[in-house]
């Protein structure tokens, strides 16, 4: 067994999970959603409505993440269906981290609801590898009402293909001894990073297994695959010499999205969506200081075709009205005017922090110091306030005006504000 110890640990059907142990800790609910065909998906009249997480039992009926509402509601009519809350999701990831930040310091998250560990350096204070394993695993059980997986390895490859054999709230260990007996004969469909096409790809030239992959001549598969070929084989013999990065890698930009509950045709509409996207990314990059010189924008249309547009600003900003024009122009340039959009997103890149010199313009009368003030302002007292104290007034709902722009938030957050929260006594709970 080699010296370095590395768990990767992953929350069962996260969402699902926490949902169901907040409604019964709390809620008092006498089913536990883990138990019955249940997932998360949202409200099944919004037609983007996606599964994001589900349960063991709803799994032999072909229920799938990112499986529409509608086509889960075919497979399994008595699916029970809860709204996701995303703001009980961050507090539980939040206390789920936080338990794993007592048995070291060298943590990578690498999602909401899954870290790596690196165990190297203070396993010998709790115990042997499996046991420490476990007393994890059954502390978040008993702490936290969720259950986890936890894979044990040498490496962040082998504990994480570890932590996705048998679940619901399982240790299982995958150590290079182990790998010829418990991750050879699986599928090649269940290596990290064999995707769809690849899994064709390898299918095609005899390769089924892990095993097979493993054990084939790697400039065949270099052949075949280029330099993802040596990837592949490298992973299929469990060879990982990464290293567990506690902290967050260095932002190469700031960006936004939403997906709208209805078709976007007129400019109007289209406007508002990026102010509201513009108002997220400028106070975001404010709050860490930077400015951005490239913008761009992406739109996906009513049959989910993507395009996107890009450009340079004349300076690096983070001035929300600013962010707002240069989007509404690429956004014009981008858009055919008559095609319904479903989705759109800005993203800012090119960054640089502390003060940036402004190359001034001869015509140009803006008082760009006063907008960089008033939106720090506005960011302060939002930030003690509450973000809904102050709109701007494009955002005022008018009675009379179109519900559609009125359904727009003024700050959109990628999540819909319905989905942030939920109003549990509104909904009946099982």
């Amino acid at each position: 067994m080699s010296s370095r110890i590395i768990f990767h640990i992953d929350v069962n059907s996260a969402f699902l999970s926490w949902e169901a142990a907040y409604r019964i800790y709390h809620l008092g609910a006498h089913v536990d959603l883990r138990t019955i065909p249940a997932a998360i998906g949202g409200d099944v009249s919004m037609r983007h409505g996606i599964i994001l997480a589900k349960s063991i039992p709803a799994k032999p009926y072909g229920i799938k993440t990112g499986m529409t509402i509608l086509e889960a509601r075919q497979k399994c009519p008595k699916l029970y269906l809860a709204p996701p809350n995303y703001s009980l999701y961050q507090c539980c990831s939040k206390a789920f981290m936080q338990i794993l930040q007592e048995y070291t310091p060298d943590i990578e998250v690498y999602s909401i609801d899954e870290s790596f560990l690196d165990m190297t350096s203070t396993i010998n204070l709790y115990g042997e590898a499996v046991e420490v394993a476990y007393h994890i695993k059954n502390r978040i059980k008993s702490e936290l009402g969720f259950t986890v997986n936890v894979g044990v390895s040498s490496n962040k490859l082998l504990a994480k293909m570890a932590s996705e054999f048998e679940k619901p709230d399982r240790v299982h260990t995958l150590f290079p001894n182990e790998i010829k007996e418990k991750m050879w004969p699986l599928p090649v469909s269940e290596l990290f990073f064999c995707g769809r096409a690849t899994t064709k790809k390898l299918s095609s030239i005899g390769i089924n297994t892990i095993g097979d992959l493993a054990n084939t001549d790697i400039e065949i598969l270099k052949s075949h695959l280029k330099k993802q070929g040596e990837v592949m084989w490298s992973f299929a013999n469990g060879l990982d010499f990464s290293a567990v990065i506690s902290e967050a890698p260095k932002q190469k930009g700031y960006g936004n999205s939403t997906t709208t509950p209805f078709d976007v045709s007129d400019l109007e509409t289209a406007k508002k969506v990026l102010l509201a996207l513009c108002e997220t990314v400028g106070a975001r990059l404010r709050m860490d200081d930077f400015q951005a010189k490239v913008i761009s924008i992406g739109i996906k249309n009513f049959d989910l075709k993507y395009s996107s547009h890009q450009m340079i600003m004349k300076n690096a900003t983070n001035i929300t009205i600013e962010l707002y024009h240069y989007s509404c122009e690429l956004f014009q340039q981008l858009w055919d005017g008559r095609t319904p959009i479903r989705h759109l997103a800005i993203h800012t890149s090119s960054l640089s922090s502390g003060v940036s010199g402004r190359q001034m313009d001869l015509f140009d009368v803006t008082d760009y110091v006063r907008l960089e003030k008033l939106d720090k302002t506005v960011d302060a007292i939002r930030n003690r306030y509450g973000k809904d104290v102050l709109k701007r007034a494009a955002f005022i709902q008018v009675k009379g005006t179109d519900t559609k722009l009125q359904s727009i938030d003024h700050m959109e957050g990628g999540v819909s504000r319905e989905k942030r929260s939920v109003d549990y006594s509104k909904i009946k709970v099982v």
